[in-house]
């Protein structure tokens, strides 16, 4: 029982760590927006997104393997679990398929995010209209991440409550 616990402690660590790098973002963009001159901000931007992408897929990574850890030591992790239309259509299986479903939609959006939007972003200029429209999308993808990971802790609560 003491493994358990120990993963689960590192379950919620690495989520600490990973919400609240998204959240301090909250924090510190406007505060990075009002850097002046706009090369300074860019270059400020980039090296805070690639520090943060690091931290936040190394913790993705940690949630990832102390995820299927904490369903094994549940008892989840057997054909006989989880080929039962009967537990998917229990409290614990609804919940436990909100959550997965909402861990695939923040990897996506954060994929996107941290892959494609943001480096592109970086790339260009900062003061043309291209890096604008990408840095408007850039946050709101980060927004979207912050609200999926809002559901995604009332879910973990409510999946670690009995569902």
């Amino acid at each position: 029982m003491t493994l358990f616990y120990l993963n689960v402690t590192v379950h919620l660590l690495a989520a600490f760590v990973w919400l609240g790098g998204l959240f301090f973002l909250v924090v510190a963009a406007p505060v990075l927006r009002s850097v002046d001159p706009p090369e300074l901000r860019s270059e400020l931007f980039q090296r805070l997104g690639r520090q943060m992408r690091t931290v936040g897929w190394v913790a993705i990574a940690v949630l990832f393997i102390t995820g299927i850890v904490n369903l094994q030591f549940r008892g989840v992790l057997r054909w006989e679990v989880l080929g039962s239309a009967g537990f998917w259509a229990g409290g614990y299986g609804r919940t436990l398929a909100w959550k997965l479903a909402a861990v695939a939609m923040i990897l996506a959006v954060s994929a996107v995010h941290d892959f494609a939007v943001g480096p592109a972003a970086g790339r260009l200029p900062p003061a043309s209209p291209a890096a604008q429209r990408l840095r408007r999308q850039a946050t709101w993808l980060g927004r979207l991440s912050g609200l999926i990971g809002i559901l995604l802790i009332y879910v973990a609560v409510r999946l670690a409550r009995g569902g």
